[in-house]
């Protein structure tokens, strides 16, 4: 772990070491970079060269993946690297306030470097604490609950170059909110339960099947079908193999509930993924973890251990010959993409995270075009105590399409912000009661990506036949202003798009920008309807589901919540974003000039010099 004093001596030997110590393998270069940034703080373009020559790989496709994920740095950014989360509920509890006392203290502005390179100060997606917020990263370490007095000890400490290890450790203590258990966090369950009462592998996939489980990510699809065709898919080449890939990237803003299971379930979610192993005759499994969870590697490694001391991983599970499965974790760097599974792939490959075209499916060319069974950590969990108690215990709870219980992750305006599980089919109104919602204007429920309801629907369900969702459930009271919380999700597409498509990379940018002109009082309905025009395209002609996704938060709130936006429509058809006319006054001023030629606008030259005047011609 980095504590910010690494001088970044001897890069050579920690290229050396790290390399060796992942066998030079291209596919592990996520690792590799990680690892060496860690030692050396940044990745200069001498290590760059460095890892590509001894993974034998081209220097633009090691240079490119730096380049690609926010938590890698080809430039200097100091040694204590600060990162305030800028998700909108993070925003509502002062997080810009904080973050500009932090960086006049320190005398900087955000995303520059300090002169003396000791620091930097910038802001990132959302980390994951939206119930524990405003929260910011530390050379990755979660910091949580800032406040202006924490704000002044963390700038007093920078200062003094004290190492992380020796801040304060209540500044990195992260709780587990967990408010409400049910079936699946309420349960009686111990390492090894769901091993010991395995039954044949085509017994347990039909009791997956028979559960009605279905993916916990958002999708939904159905984990035992998706079992069944990764099982009857044929490996490739003469390494032919199955792979588990545990989706432990949760990116989605307002989304926390992984952070929960992997920090106290762990032996569940594992157990799911060996369980998975045995069915589709995998032998490997791997985490990846979210780049902002980095502070769970070792206490999930430690985890591992001890399942290996027990038998529960390893060679013969349990004494079962031929049952063979062990578990590594990935580390993601920064990249929200790589929440879309084969994005997520292309990443465990050594690459960067653009989304492959489907199909082929991952489940019969998924992790180097082997057959792969990619779930998110709540799937796999379930899974551990559908096989530990049956499927008709599972299927007994939740809805008839939807059956088990959902974590949902619930942030922003309640007393009681963290974790609650309910049987699918509760309703909105029950969650909002529970939480300590009050004068609720909205929720946002599925993340940036999802859906945004108004006070009459709140008698909607979650449940896979009304409001599916991963878990993100974020609440606005009716102080908070709708408009700019889609604009808050406008720009966090646009940071978060791969850039691998035109609709995306440039619609997202499109949108904000209307966004933007419209929270600057130069908008009117020729821009409501352009913005239209970008959602229709974004959902249309986008490659994967983040640009397919990413105009829906703009056009429910646009549907929903119209008055934020009126308020704002300053003019009946177009007006630019940018008045240059305005902008040359300062000019004007400096030079002493007021003539035709100073001004832009045609029309005040021709109210200063008559008719005939051309633009851009000198008076």
């Amino acid at each position: 772990m980095p504590n910010g004093n690494s001088n970044g001596s001897d890069t050579g030997a920690v290229v050396a070491a790290v390399l060796a110590r992942h066998g030079s393998d291209g596919t592990r270069l996520m690792q590799i970079l990680r690892e060496i940034q860690e030692e050396t703080e940044w990745l200069s373009p001498d290590i760059l060269t460095r890892v590509a020559e001894g993974a034998k790989l081209p220097r633009g496709q090691v240079e490119g993946v730096a380049g690609f994920y926010h938590f890698f740095h080809t430039e200097p950014l100091g040694s204590y690297r600060v990162l305030w989360s800028d998700n909108i509920t993070d925003r509502m509890a002062g997080n810009a306030d904080l973050m500009a006392r932090m960086c006049k203290k320190l005398w900087l502005k955000p995303g520059k470097v300090s002169e003396d390179g000791l620091v930097s100060v910038d802001t990132t997606s959302c980390t994951g604490l939206c119930d524990q917020g405003p929260a910011l990263l530390v050379n990755y370490r979660p910091v949580t609950r800032m406040t202006a007095e924490r704000v002044d000890q963390i700038v007093d400490l920078i200062r003094h170059k004290t190492p992380l290890a020796q801040w304060p450790a209540e500044f990195f203590h992260v709780d587990d909110n967990i408010r409400r258990k049910d079936a699946l966090l309420g349960a009686d369950f111990k390492p090894g339960d769901a091993l010991k009462a395995l039954k044949s592998p085509q017994e347990v996939l039909d009791a997956i099947k028979e559960s009605g489980l279905r993916g916990r990510g958002g999708a939904g699809f159905s984990t035992g079908q998706k079992w069944d065709f990764c099982r009857a898919a044929v490996g490739t080449g003469p390494h032919a193999a199955h792979y588990v890939v545990c989706n432990a990237d949760e990116g989605e803003p307002g989304t926390f509930k992984d952070r929960v299971l992997l920090s106290s379930y762990a032996d569940l979610v594992f157990e799911g993924m060996t369980i998975s192993g045995y069915v589709i005759g995998a032998k490997k499994g791997f985490v990846y973890l979210r780049g902002e969870y980095r502070y769970l590697l070792e206490p999930l490694n430690a985890v591992l251990e001890k399942r290996r001391a027990a038998k529960l991983l390893g060679k013969s599970i349990l004494g079962r010959t031929g049952f063979d499965f062990d578990i590594e974790i990935h580390l993601g760097a920064g990249a929200y993409i790589c929440g879309e599974e084969t994005a997520l792939l292309e990443s465990l490959e050594g690459k960067r995270g653009v989304p492959r075209k489907r199909p082929p499916f991952p489940v019969t060319s998924g992790y180097l075009n082997q057959p792969t069974a990619v779930n998110n950590v709540e799937t796999l969990a379930s899974a551990a105590l559908i096989a530990a108690k049956g499927a008709a215990w599972y299927k007994s709870i939740g809805t008839p399409k939807s059956a088990g219980t959902k974590i949902l992750s619930i942030s922003g305006d309640c007393e009681r912000p963290g974790i609650y599980e309910y049987p699918y089919g509760v309703k909105v109104s029950q969650v909002l009661a529970d939480c300590g919602a009050r004068d609720t204007q909205a929720c946002q429920i599925a993340g940036a990506s999802g859906l945004a309801i108004a006070p009459n629907e709140f008698g909607r369900r979650i449940a896979f036949e009304d409001i599916p969702t991963g878990g993100s459930f974020m609440i606005f009271d009716n102080t908070r202003d709708m408009f700019q919380v889609a604009r808050n999700f406008a720009h966090f597409f646009v940071h978060e798009s791969c850039g691998f498509c035109t609709p995306c990379r440039v619609g997202t940018t499109l949108l904000a920008n209307a966004m933007d002109k419209i929270d600057e009082g130069h908008g009117g309905e020729y821009d409501i309807s352009d913005i239209w025009r970008v959602i229709r395209t974004l959902k249309t002609a986008s490659h994967c589901g983040l640009g397919q996704t990413a105009g829906n938060a703009v056009a429910d709130t646009l549907q929903k919540f119209r008055p934020s936006y009126e308020l704002r429509l300053n003019v009946r058809d177009f007006e630019p974003a940018f008045d240059l006319d305005k902008a040359l006054s300062k000019m004007r001023e400096v030079t002493g000039r007021d003539d035709p030629g100073a001004h832009f606008h045609i029309n005040h030259r021709k109210s200063r010099s008559g008719l005939g005047t051309k633009a851009g011609e000198p008076s």
